[in-house]
């Protein structure tokens, strides 16, 4: 019984369906918001995601401050700057860490609440594994972490990088 021979190279390549040694997750999705957890998690899921042959899908969402409606127009612009600014440099982070490790990443950038956008980007992706960071806030102990809101969803096996 000879098993087919086929060659795999780049990030193109993907393992057949029941493979032996191939039952990871094939869409690895990672949150990403600038935080130094959030770049640990981001890391965790490029080493996952290239040991396991699977594709990297990077989302930073873009979460308005609660404050933004007080905020007068030159203020709120400067802080839509700043995030609009924050997006590109993770996206060209993205790219060059795509690159460099040749993997296939796509980076989506969102507007909203945190743990919604990640959910239906999760949902719209078809991920197998969702990656965050931990939460760095001290108030996320009153409303709850995106962390814990994804893992309480259940949806979606999540890790979460300290």
């Amino acid at each position: 019984m000879n098993a087919p021979e086929r060659e795999r190279y780049g990030p193109e390549a993907r393992p057949l369906p029941f493979e032996r040694g191939t039952d990871g997750p094939r869409v690895v999705l990672v949150g990403v918001d600038g935080s130094r957890t959030s770049l640990r998690a981001a890391s965790y899921a490029a080493g996952l995601a290239r040991r396991q042959g699977a594709g990297l899908v990077v989302v930073f969402v873009s979460s308005p401050s609660p404050y933004t409606a007080i905020m007068s127009g030159v203020v709120a612009g400067a802080v839509q700057q700043t995030q609009d600014e924050l997006a590109a440099e993770l996206r060209e982070e993205c790219r060059r860490g795509a690159e460099e490790l040749g993997l296939p990443v796509t980076f989506l950038c969102r507007r909203g609440d945190a743990y919604a956008e990640l959910a239906k980007a999760a949902d719209e992706q078809r991920a197998d594994l969702v990656v965050v960071g931990s939460s760095e806030q001290a108030g996320h102990k009153l409303v709850g972490s995106v962390a814990t809101r994804l893992v309480r969803t259940g949806r979606w096996p999540v890790v979460v990088v300290p």
